[in-house]
């Protein structure tokens, strides 16, 4: 079976990694491949990177209080790029009144910052599975 890639990565001014590199550490000790790209990203070097490195999925971790428009923006790079099929998943300082609308623009999951570890590794780990049964 195919391991999952899985890129993680900070977009926007927030300066706070702490949360996206425990969850990086935690899917690779789950058996996937995991890339970190630090902090400051743009959605665009997001996007980029997702690509050349194959990825299943985008997991971005965002404090800022910026996600609609951050996720926005690299939903539509994903787009302009023809690269939709990897999934965008968000998690952090998320209200929960926000989350309906990440949804509807075209991520996959949000988690909060309350989630269970092994609730985020069992959503990462099922886009492989979906993709084996796929294709």
């Amino acid at each position: 079976m195919k391991k999952t890639r899985v890129l993680v990565g900070k977009i926007g001014l927030d300066g706070h990694d702490v949360g996206a590199k425990v969850v990086a550490a935690a899917l690779r000790d789950a058996g996937m491949e995991v890339i970190y790209t630090g902090l400051r990203q743009t959605p665009h070097n997001i996007v980029n990177t997702a690509i050349q490195e194959d990825v299943d999925a985008i997991g971005i971790s965002i404090l800022s209080g910026s996600h609609i428009p951050l996720i926005t923006k690299l939903v539509e790079v994903l787009k302009e790029e023809e690269a939709e099929d990897i999934k965008v998943i968000v998690g952090g300082v998320i209200p929960e009144e926000d989350i309906q609308h990440l949804l509807s623009i075209g991520t996959h999951k949000v988690f909060p910052s309350e989630s269970e570890m092994n609730d985020i590794i069992e959503c990462f780990q099922s886009l492989t599975r979906e993709t084996s049964d796929n294709g």
